[in-house]
Parts: C-alpha cells; sequence; structure tokens
C-alpha cells in the first residue's frame, strides 16, 4: 500500500524529503536513490502528473502547495504533463542497480517514461 513506508524518519521529516525528492525528479527526469524511497516517490510524482494532466488553477494550487520550486510547476503543467495526455497512469519506471558500495542499500533508477 503506498504511503504506508516510514522510512526511518519522523513524519515530518519524511514529508519534506519526499517533496524534495519529487520536485527533483520532476525538474530532472531521472534519479538515482533506494528502492523504497524510489516507490514512495513514484505515488507522489504520478499524483502531480495527474493534476497537470487537468490543468484547472484549483490543481495548480494543489501542485504548488506540493511542489517546492514554481519553475517545476510551471515544467509540469506546459512540457510534462501534455506528454502523457493520452496515457492513463504509469508515468514513472523503476529500474534496480546494484547496492551502494558503502551500506549495502539497494540502490533504484527512477525515471519519467
Amino acid at each position: 500500500m503506498p504511503g504506508t513506508r516510514k522510512l526511518g524518519r519522523s513524519t515530518a521529516h519524511r514529508k519534506a524529503m519526499l517533496r524534495s525528492l519529487t520536485t527533483s525528479l520532476l525538474e530532472n527526469g531521472k534519479m538515482v536513490t533506494t528502492v523504497d524511497r524510489a516507490k514512495e516517490v513514484r505515488c507522489m510524482a504520478e499524483k502531480m502528473i495527474t493534476l497537470g494532466k487537468k490543468n484547472t488553477l484549483h490543481t495548480r494550487r494543489q501542485a504548488l502547495a506540493y511542489i517546492t520550486s514554481e519553475d517545476v510547476v510551471t515544467k509540469l503543467f506546459s512540457e510534462i504533463a501534455p506528454k502523457y495526455a493520452d496515457r492513463n497512469g504509469g508515468y514513472t519506471r523503476i529500474i534496480k542497480m546494484a547496492p551502494r558500495r558503502g551500506d549495502s542499500a539497494s540502490q533504484a533508477i527512477i525515471e519519467l517514461v
């Protein structure tokens, strides 16, 4: 069930981290993180893209309330969401990588399809 992973952080820290990761993913289109974080970011990024597909003032304000950069919201509504206009979900892809060298944490690449 999405949104149930605690990721070893307090609630405020976890929400701030997920907002930051989601903003980074939408800004760059691709990033490397741990598998658990990637699975959580996927849920929020797909919700933001779905908001972008509706493209109303209300959905723009909802996206601005979550995404930390106005430039990324503009990019979401003008470039990213129209690209997925005919797609009903599955906007991101998670590719597993080799474990991280320092602590052997499982790594993954999350990218927009």
